[in-house]
């Protein structure tokens, strides 16, 4: 089941926030905290939004989704940008994954968004082969780039 995240699931998701980081070698880099993750998905306003996967029967939170809204200039629609899409390992393959993205997709159409995009590690394979199953198609020709820490402090303090 996929339901909507609420001020309750912030430490759930926070503790998986550090499971996906620690599963892409990457624990050091995952900084954020509990409250910059309430503020984001439920201050006074919010930019990021979630699903929560349960399972059924039980209700047991094992997966999520962290998403917002980005805009294309070319469709000149918002779409969907989803940050993070994590299932627990011995959860995997229960079509969690697959009913966040289906909700997401939902969301998209119900809403006119006209892109669903997501980034991927090019070693993951599982994923990229279940991606890719749900009919999604990588963007190969695009490198992203990205500014943090003191490049990110230098450029933007230099004068206008």
């Amino acid at each position: 089941m996929i339901r909507t995240a609420t001020p309750a699931d912030v430490p759930f998701v926070h503790t998986m926030i550090r499971e996906l980081a620690e599963y892409e070698r990457a624990l050091p880099e995952a900084k954020a905290t509990r409250e910059q993750l309430h503020d984001a998905l439920f201050g006074e306003h919010p930019a990021v939004f979630g699903l929560i996967a349960e399972e059924e029967g039980s209700g047991e939170p094992v997966g999520f989704a962290l998403w917002f809204r980005n805009f294309s200039t070319w469709r000149g629609t918002h779409g969907i940008y989803l940050e993070d899409l994590y299932v627990r390992p011995e959860k995997r393959g229960g079509g969690h994954g697959r009913a966040l993205l289906t909700e997401l997709a939902r969301i998209c159409v119900e809403r006119g968004y006209q892109r669903l995009e997501w980034s991927v590690l090019d070693w993951n394979e599982p994923s990229i082969g279940f991606y890719k199953s749900l009919g999604a198609v990588p963007m190969d020709e695009w490198t992203v780039f990205r500014l943090t820490d003191g490049a990110l402090a230098e450029l933007g303090s230099r004068p206008r």
